[in-house]
């Protein structure tokens, strides 16, 4: 196998690695990398005119392992938009359902090992690399025993049913309303509010508004529903951004409190809000992702009737 690195990747080899990704996915019945690597590629991949043959990103990095017959059968992204600020890499990685157990996981592995360990001289410190693995994939739990890796993170995905147990009203407190978001005029407010909500978060605390513009182009989005928690001076208070995926799974995408609003029951009411519309729009299942270690955001989902399915890993030393 030969493994190469990459600054950026040209639209031609985009698509190939997103073709990988959906392979791999249909295999696991989990996407092997997350929602901001897919907007990435897509970027890449879309680039019909070019002057420079290949588009490059200052916030990723690829690594590419093709076969003897130049067949890509291993692709890594690695985020270094917090290497600066946060001293921080996290990589995503994927191998075709057909070459796995023959070492391709493992090249990409210590090819992420040896970039922490360059990146951070003449102080290396291995520690600040994360890798993911999406439902705890049992390949990367064995990566992760070879290479002496631990669990510093983990995500947890909840799901429940649309139908029972039957969901509550959604009563916001005296004085706010509950509205939908306006396309071209709430973006600068959401993020806004999303930044404090969100300080303490890696990847949700950084959202810009160019990031929320973007995901507004996204076949999935919807503005209805996407709901605003406003006071009487319509100023914005917190939010709840529905998703519904191809296959009709609906998803709390984001739930979002200004912390000065916080502790009236206000993200339990947006909650509502937004599973009652994603009900009442055809979904019969709801999932969202909640941190492991976030017991108080835990108990007020099992309340509503979330249940654990599964886990997300970061891995580590």
């Amino acid at each position: 196998m030969q493994l190469t690195w990459r600054n950026g990747l040209d639209s031609s080899e985009a698509a190939e690695v997103m073709a990988l990704l959906d392979k791999t996915e249909q295999a696991d019945g989990v996407a092997p990398v997350g929602e901001h690597v897919i907007l990435r590629l897509k970027a890449h991949r879309d680039v019909i005119h070019q002057i420079e043959p290949v588009q490059a990103d200052v916030r990723s990095e690829h690594f590419v392992v093709r076969d003897a017959g130049s067949v890509l059968i291993g692709y890594a992204h690695l985020d270094t938009e917090h290497e600066k600020t946060a001293g921080q890499l996290v990589a995503e990685l994927a191998v075709h359902p057909d070459h796995r157990r023959k070492g391709v996981g493992a090249r990409l592995v210590e090819a992420l090992l040896d970039r922490a360990e360059l990146s951070l001289e003449p102080a290396p410190d291995l520690g600040r690399l994360r890798i993911w693995s999406h439902g705890e994939h049992p390949g990367a739990v064995r990566l992760a025993e070879r290479f002496g890796l631990s669990r510093p993170r983990e995500l947890w995905r909840m799901g429940r049913d649309l139908a029972t147990p039957e969901l509550p009203e959604a009563e916001p407190a005296e004085g706010v309303r509950i509205r939908t978001f306006r396309a071209g005029q709430d973006e600068p407010s959401v993020v806004e509010v999303n930044h404090r909500a969100f300080s303490w978060h890696p990847e949700q605390g950084g959202m810009t508004e160019q990031d929320l513009r973007a995901k507004e182009h996204e076949e999935w989005f919807d503005p209805a529903g996407f709901f605003l928690a406003v006071d009487r001076a319509d100023r914005l208070l917190g939010f709840h951004w529905t998703k519904v995926h191809p296959d009709g799974m609906g998803e709390v995408y984001v739930v979002g409190v200004d912390p000065a609003a916080q502790g009236g029951g206000l993200g339990r009411s947006l909650t509502v809000a937004g599973l009652r519309h994603l009900r009442d729009t055809g979904s019969r299942q709801v999932m969202l992702y909640v941190e492991g270690d976030n017991a108080p955001a835990i108990k007020v989902y099992q309340r509503l009737g979330f249940e654990k399915w599964d886990t997300d890993v970061q891995f580590g030393r």
